[in-house]
């Protein structure tokens, strides 16, 4: 650092003997290069970009050379519309910038207003930044107003209307349709008139004037079929899908979002932009090169300095004597270092020691936990089973409080058991995220409806606030997301009476297809002390006991920790007592409409009718064996249970059925050596594990036998069927 410091006061001090060089002058007049900039303008308009890229290069090249703020401006807004054309949209903006500092310099207010309009325009149809987009818009508008030039009056009025539009702002963005409307036969031509159509039929459709908006959207694909304007054609391909889609019209809005996604595809692979790109690169390397001449020409006034300067030989020996110094501390930080390595080579080989022991003792944890979930899950699922038996069969019990109570108590420990088993998975790293397509009003409707009986109990109501500008569909696991909102809702109405609890989503970024959104669960409940915050995230703890006994395991504000984390994203909290709590976290989901309609061509359909199947059960529990036939035959199935992997061996060989649910964890036989067996024999009935163990665990050693699918118990009777009838009709 002390080198450093030295050699830039050596540069500094010599710098004042250096001469300057003589001003490069330019043998182009300014006229020849205003009708070059002209002519780069005109090419753009053309879609010619390579040549325009290269005719505005030769002005920029020109105009820093003479100085000239208006031509290097004019230039720079030329280059940023290039991009713009080219999808480049970060350097459009780059350069546009640029060229309205340039045009500020000019004080010259047509450049200027050029340039508002272009980053207007691609912030609002492009960036999807309509705050911004709005402001450049508006400004542009003033210059219009100010210059009475009705014609670009219109023109950026329509486009603010259509960013209003765009974010469902149509009491905003009336005003400014309705003043095109009034002066469109003037002032409205053939280039814009597509466009004009779209926005009435947009507002129309937002008004449920359904049969003025199928008239003006049809009008505005039939003029950009006419005048082979692709690009406001795709605009109004995507809008009228969007509204055939509102209004219930699936086949149809899909036909013209496939119109959409093609003409797209054509725009953005045209040959011109291909070409134009590898010319594009050429003017951000004249930006550097006009950097490194400068920086050269610098060094060669230091360097010519420096040789008639006689204070440079001082100065140099200076730096020796400072190198010499230097590398005598460096000889002594490498004795230092070499000490310390051998200390720190003694503490990482105790380390190591000290890892494995760990590794170990959260393999035994991991696999302790396994075992007594298992060992808990199997007679659960009797209980469970035969309270739903003695239910449905004795209607005179169904409101006893007995009963009532052993099956609320089964479910309370089977909760508590899956919470452990998902701390476990987390810890592990044995969680991959998924990805499916939901929509975030769906997810949370359903979760306000499975938690409405705890709101009732505390007389707690609930709010949503969603921000329109959502997609309606995202791409995420939204089995995760689900959990992290079902614990901090469920806690926010537990930690509440006679309270509000508020939940609220808004868009707050996008980068690319992802949508980072915010997410805030507020109540005004007891609330947590400030020393306490940090605490509820740690597993097991609970806080604020001491008046009323909140029931819980402590293991959901850490679940809702560990979750974010796999969505790279943290969890903050805002609490006081008496007041109440805000829990708040963002994460980026995608929003890709093509992968979308994809993954919902893929999703698998239940194909269940009224056929009747033969099962066979095999379990040596001869509870489980019971519930599990009652739950079947109750679907008028047949059913024939084992308690043995033998017995079921003897039964497949001489008759027929339509699908096994088999045990794994048997005597003498397991069900995985069943199962091996049977296919051993040519049986090609589908095998389903029905099993107390932990799907993840079990999965690939299940598959290597030949078993189809793996059900845990306890589980849902629609998810037995659903997947009982999946894989028969898959045979």
């Amino acid at each position: 650092m002390l080198v450093q410091r030295i050699l830039i006061f050596i540069l500094f001090s010599c710098s004042v003997y250096g001469n300057t060089l003589d001003t490069i002058k330019s043998s182009l007049p300014r006229k020849e290069i205003l009708k070059l900039a002209k002519e780069a303008s005109d090419l753009l308009h053309e879609s010619n970009f390579e040549k325009s890229f290269a005719a505005s290069r030769i002005v920029l090249r020109y105009a820093y050379e003479k100085g000239d703020n208006y031509l290097i401006a004019k230039s720079y807004n030329t280059i940023g519309a290039n991009y713009e054309q080219l999808s480049e949209y970060d350097k459009a903006i780059l350069y546009y910038k640029k060229g309205l500092s340039f045009a500020y310099k000019a004080k010259n207010d047509t450049i200027k207003n050029w340039i508002y309009d272009n980053l207007g325009s691609l912030y609002c149809f492009e960036k999807k930044n309509y705050e911004e987009g709005i402001e450049y818009l508006k400004e542009s508008l003033r210059f219009n107003e100010e210059n009475k030039d009705t014609t670009k009056i219109v023109t950026t009025k329509l486009k603010i209307a259509w960013a209003y539009f765009d974010i469902k702002l149509f009491n905003e963005g009336i005003e400014y349709l309705d003043f095109v409307n009034q002066n469109k036969s003037q002032y409205v031509d053939n280039s814009k008139v597509v466009v004009l159509n779209m926005l009435n039929g947009m507002y129309y459709g937002n008004r449920n004037k359904h049969a003025m908006a199928e008239s003006y959207f049809l009008q505005a694909i039939e003029l950009g079929i006419q005048e082979n304007n692709k690009t406001d054609l795709s605009y109004s391909y995507q809008e009228y899908s969007n509204y055939l889609f509102k209004i219930g019209a699936y086949k149809k809005a899909y036909e013209y979002l496939v119109k959409y996604n093609q003409l797209s595809t054509d725009i953005q692979n045209s040959e011109n932009i291909k070409r134009a790109k590898r010319v594009g690169v050429n003017v951000e390397l004249d930006d550097y090169k006009r950097k490194v001449d400068s920086i050269t020409a610098v060094n060669i006034l230091q360097n010519h300095s420096l040789r008639k300067s006689k204070i440079i030989v001082v100065m140099f020996i200076v730096v020796i004597v400072v190198l010499l110094l230097q590398m005598y501390t460096l000889y002594k930080n490498y004795l230092f270092k070499k000490k310390s390595n051998k200390e720190l080579t003694l503490t990482n080989a105790e380390l190591i020691v000290a890892k494995q022991k760990a590794d170990e003792a959260s393999h035994l944890k991991s696999q302790f936990i396994s075992t007594i979930t298992h060992e808990l899950r199997t007679p659960l699922y009797g209980v469970v089973g035969i309270t739903n038996m003695l239910l449905e069969e004795h209607k005179e019990l169904e409101n006893s409080p007995h009963l009532n109570s052993l099956k609320f108590s089964a479910r309370y420990l089977l909760s508590l058991i899956n919470d452990v088993l998902q701390i476990n998975k987390i810890e592990e790293n044995r969680i991959v995220l998924e990805e499916l397509t939901f929509n975030i009003e769906d997810e949370i409707e359903m979760i306000i409806t499975s938690l409405s009986f705890i709101a009732k109990n505390h007389n707690n109501a609930i709010d949503v606030e969603l921000d329109p500008n959502i997609p309606e569909l995202l791409i995420g696991d939204k089995l995760r997301f689900s959990q992290i909102l079902i614990n901090l809702i469920s806690n926010a109405l537990k930690f509440t009476h006679d309270g509000k609890v508020v939940i609220s989503a808004k868009l707050v970024k996008i980068e690319g297809v992802k949508h980072f959104i915010e997410f805030k669960i507020k109540d005004n409940g007891i609330g947590i002390a400030k020393e306490d915050q940090e605490k509820v995230f740690d597993t097991f703890t609970q806080v604020g006991r001491r008046d009323i006994d909140y029931q819980g395991t402590g293991l959901g504000l850490p679940i809702v920790k560990k979750l974010l984390e796999l969505f790279d994203s943290t969890v903050a909290i805002e609490s006081k007592l008496g007041e109440g709590t805000t829990f708040t976290f963002t994460i980026g989901f995608d929003f890709d409409p093509q992968k979308t309609t994809a993954i919902i061509n893929n999703i698998e359909v239940d194909l269940s009718e009224s056929q009747v199947f033969k099962i066979l059960v095999v379990d040596d529990n001869s509870i489980n064996r019971l519930v599990t036939q009652k739950t079947i035959e109750k679907r008028n199935y047949k059913c024939e249970v084992v308690g043995s992997g033998k017995e079921a061996i003897e039964l497949v060989k001489n008759k027929n059925f339509d699908a096994i649910l088999m045990d794994i964890n048997m005597p003498e036989m397991n069900g995985f050596e069943a199962s091996k067996i049977i296919r051993d024999m040519g049986v090609k009935t589908p095998i389903i594990a029905l099993t107390a163990f932990n799907k993840d665990e079990i999965t690939e050693e299940a598959l290597s036998v030949g078993m189809n699918d793996i059900i845990v118990k306890p589980f849902e009777t629609t998810v037995l069927f659903k997947v009982i009838n999946q894989l028969i009709y898959k045979g």
